[in-house]
């Protein structure tokens, strides 16, 4: 079999993004994850059944805040298992369907098992699977594997880059002083 050059890029890519992922999210604690840096903020919230459910943003403007590492790692979560499920052909999940896993650990797990899964996917494809639209994908409908792929590569980019501001926001927090 002829290697593919698209799929060694994507690879390649997917390395990086996840190095960077792996680097902000190597020790961090619960207590950082549940850290709100501002008010408003998007973040988990627990709910009466003992599920932690994110805040769901009608828009995207920067009067809902920045992002807490618990939101951000649901939402790494929340979009990753779409994405598989786009490329099964199955309908993606809602926001309120994913949950937090309600600590670091258990999100660290739950990160580096869908990085498993999606390094195998894209270990396992040929040029033709590449290629192929899927009516289902998401979050580009019709679009193919080769095209979500970029997507997500850069999504996790995108992420772990939040995870590291939040974590040096953190480390450096001082609570205001009265005047």
């Amino acid at each position: 079999m002829i290697e593919s050059r698209t799929r060694l890029l994507l690879v390649e890519q997917f390395d990086v993004a996840w190095s960077l992922a792996c680097y902000h999210l190597e020790g961090v604690t619960d207590g950082e994850c549940l850290w709100e840096p501002a008010s408003p903020c998007l973040h988990v919230r627990r709910q009466d059944d003992g599920a932690w459910r994110p805040d769901w943003p009608e828009t995207e403007g920067y009067d809902i805040g920045p992002p807490s590492i618990a939101w951000t790692t649901w939402h790494i979560c929340f979009w990753w298992t779409n994405a598989f499920r786009g490329q099964q052909g199955e309908t993606p999940l809602a926001p309120q369907a994913v949950t937090w896993p309600r600590d670091a650990d258990l999100i660290r797990s739950s990160v580096r098992s869908l990085h498993e899964r999606w390094r195998a996917l894209l270990e396992r494809c040929d040029e033709a699977g590449l290629q192929e639209s899927r009516a289902e994908s998401w979050t580009i409908p019709n679009a193919s594997l080769e095209r979500i792929a970029a997507w997500l590569n850069v999504e996790l980019m995108k992420n772990a880059a939040e995870i590291g501001v939040m974590r040096f926001l953190h480390a450096t927090h001082r609570s205001p002083r009265p005047s």
